[in-house]
């Protein structure tokens, strides 16, 4: 009999019924059916489990099975003990039921585990002899009792994790004991390494692909945090077997590959959309740590504040920050807002040598050739977030996933530092100015893009691959498929190409004069090879004069009028580049390739006289020879020219420009 202390009278009450007043045990939990079952005879009405119980006064929620009162933890959990123990089925399986909801009140918890009681559930797991029912109530409250902490889950036996992976890869099982097996074992990846590889020798990748396919969303759910549980446990080794240790790598183990690598790199989403608050006293650490990490700078403490501000503005331009006053506004643009700060602190961090290296290489040019850091990683960082989707949710059919990202935990980070060495590398080969900004990052995200397509497993393979893909490389490919692509096209579209050249040749050559009609800033290169002196050349428009003269430092464009000196284009005899130019043969031996590459003059009056010129981009050198050319009736053959040539005829036709139509 239990004691009276134990014994509460309270009073249930039913819209249309006489209240009833009845006697509740504390300790018993069964209670709850049984007074559900007394009060639908009183009422007369039909079925205890189609009504429940609720609160009157206060909260009025619900009162289910393990939140009935209960005072006595001691004596549940004796009670219990013994029930899991009966030999009536009825009992065990009541009483494993009633264990499976108490058991989430830790105090509850350790007065079961007092008893040895965990150890009684792992012996029927181990015996695997009862039903599917008492199966589940049986692993459901091993659960709950684990998850106080109050055991290590390293005292598990190697035949307990067996019966436990058993009824994961089991062919035939009741989905809830599946659910909670998938739960036991996502915890013991996560609690020890021993056990995660216990755990990775006992289940398939396969298996967990086949509980990925089902229509049961919990069973699909359980399964999906196992296989990242494992992902996660795992070293770089352990990743890419997991990976590619199954037999069959199909559509669908692609496809949750692919879900779960876009799971993971949604995770980088809010920084993404996040832009810097100049009010944040972390953010802007990150932002002046980036300026300490690169420039050894005196204590600013004894500095006054416009002379602080002063240094720190001049080494923020230094680093290549547009706003160098205020450089937090460079990155209120989202994408890739916060992300961009993340991947260039960590570069810096990470790599020292290499961001200090990039850095001073580029801040101490004076050419305009320097490949500014901070604008390059922010658009690089924003083309990684655009190849990898990041923010985009998981397509039902995707399946393209990258092995590179099973490889390394900080995938886009790694990829950064890479990609921001690489972009230095491409810049130099293409001898870019700020003018040729983007096309460098047209050239960077078609190296990156080209060389993800491989589908490389390590980061070193991408890096071998991605740096082997040289700007020289990426012209001969997009060459090569040019051509392929025009002996695959239809005659009809071939002809309308033929009959669209003329007059888009037309076009870029009057794109040519007017550019330089326009003009442009030159510098001479003296005797000693001082880049000191800075003259302008300009075409008129009527395109029959060349007008240039010295200019100032910071000049804007100057008026024909205020050029000094002319040579009528018809007086003008040839055009030569390169090593065949005058001042580059009476230096013979002392010119570096660059300057070569740049190089061009004009001859005139019988090419007695010439007119030398270093053009400051490979880009001006290429819209100047070709429309000196064009003055002289002569063909362009820049590879600036090609390459226009070749975008203009892969237009639609209904995007070519008016002019052509």
């Amino acid at each position: 009999m239990p004691q009276q202390k134990d014994i509460v009278k309270i009073a249930i009450q039913m819209p249309g019924a006489y209240p009833q007043l009845i006697q509740l045990d504390q300790v018993s939990r069964c209670a709850l059916p049984v007074i559900k079952r007394m009060l639908t005879s009183v009422w007369n009405l039909p079925g205890p489990d189609n009504y429940a119980l609720q609160y009157a006064d206060g909260i009025q929620t619900y009162i289910t099975e393990s939140v009935v009162p209960c005072n006595g933890h001691g004596r549940c959990a004796e009670d219990l003990y013994k029930g899991i123990q009966s030999s009536d089925s009825g009992v065990r399986c009541d009483s494993l039921k009633l264990l499976a909801n108490v058991s989430t009140d830790i105090t509850f918890a350790q007065e079961f585990i007092s008893r040895d009681g965990h150890s009684l559930l792992v012996k029927i797991v181990e015996d695997a002899h009862e039903a599917p029912l008492i199966m589940t109530h049986t692993l459901t409250a091993f659960m709950e009792l684990m998850d106080h902490g109050i055991v290590s889950w390293e005292n598990l036996s190697s035949v307990f994790i067996k019966k436990i992976a058993g009824f994961v890869n089991a062919k035939v099982q009741d989905t809830s004991i599946q659910q909670v097996s998938l739960a036991i074992l996502e915890s013991m990846v996560l609690s020890s390494n021993s056990l995660f590889n216990e755990v990775k020798q006992e289940i398939t990748l396969e298996r967990l692909i086949f509980h990925l396919q089902v229509t049961n969303q919990q069973l699909q759910t359980k399964a999906m945090a196992l296989l990242m549980a494992m992902l996660l446990a795992a070293g770089v080794a352990d990743r890419q077997n997991i990976i590619h240790s199954s037999s069959s790598v199909g559509d669908e183990m692609a496809h949750y590959l692919y879900v779960l690598q876009m799971v993971r790199l949604n995770h980088l989403e809010a920084r993404m959309r996040t832009p810097l608050d100049s009010y944040n006293q972390e953010q802007r650490d990150m932002l002046h740590g980036l300026r300490q990490a690169a420039f050894e700078t005196e204590s600013e403490s004894g500095l006054s504040n416009e002379r602080r501000r002063s240094l720190c503005a001049k080494e923020f331009k230094k680093l290549g920050f547009s706003n160098n006053s205020n450089p937090g506004q460079d990155l209120s643009r989202c994408p890739p807002g916060l992300l961009a700060l993340d991947t260039m602190a960590y570069f810096a961090s990470r790599y020292p040598d290499a961001y200090s290296r990039f850095v001073l290489e580029n801040s101490s040019r004076e050419d305009k050739h320097e490949c500014p850091f901070a604008r390059s990683s922010i658009q690089l960082t924003l083309i990684l977030c655009e190849i990898l989707r990041i923010g985009e949710p998981p397509s039902e059919t995707g399946s393209d996933y990258h092995p590179i990202f099973f490889a390394q935990d900080r995938l886009l980070e790694e990829l950064f530092c890479i990609c921001i060495q690489l972009l230095n590398k491409t810049w130099k080969e293409m001898r870019a100015t700020q003018e040729d900004f983007d096309k460098v990052m047209q050239v960077v995200r078609e190296q990156i893009t080209r060389t993800l397509s491989s589908k490389p497993t390590s980061l070193e393979l991408f890096k071998n691959k991605v740096n082997a893909l040289n700007y020289s490389e990426i012209l001969k490919l997009r060459q090569t498929e040019r051509l392929h692509q025009e002996e695959t096209l239809a005659p009809p579209v071939l002809e309308l190409k033929e009959r669209l050249k003329p007059e888009l040749l037309e076009l870029i050559r009057q794109q040519r004069l007017n550019r330089l009609s326009h003009g442009t800033l030159f510098r001479k290169i003296s005797s000693r090879r001082r880049q000191d002196k800075l003259w302008y050349c300009r075409l008129s428009p009527n395109h029959k004069v060349l007008h240039y003269g010295d200019v100032e430092e910071e000049t804007e464009t100057p008026s024909i009028e205020a050029l000094q000196e002319k040579i009528p284009v018809a007086d003008i005899k040839n055009v030569v580049t390169g090593k065949d130019c005058p001042h580059m043969k009476e230096n013979k031996g002392k010119q570096n390739k660059e300057v070569l590459d740049l190089a061009f003059s004009i001859s005139y009056d019988v090419e007695e006289y010439s007119l030398n010129f270093i053009a400051s981009s490979r880009t001006d050198f290429c819209l100047w020879t070709d429309g000196l050319n064009v003055l002289l009736g002569k063909e362009m053959s820049s590879e600036s020219m090609r390459s226009e040539l070749e975008i203009l005829l892969a237009l639609p036709e209904d995007q070519q420009p008016t002019e052509t139509r």
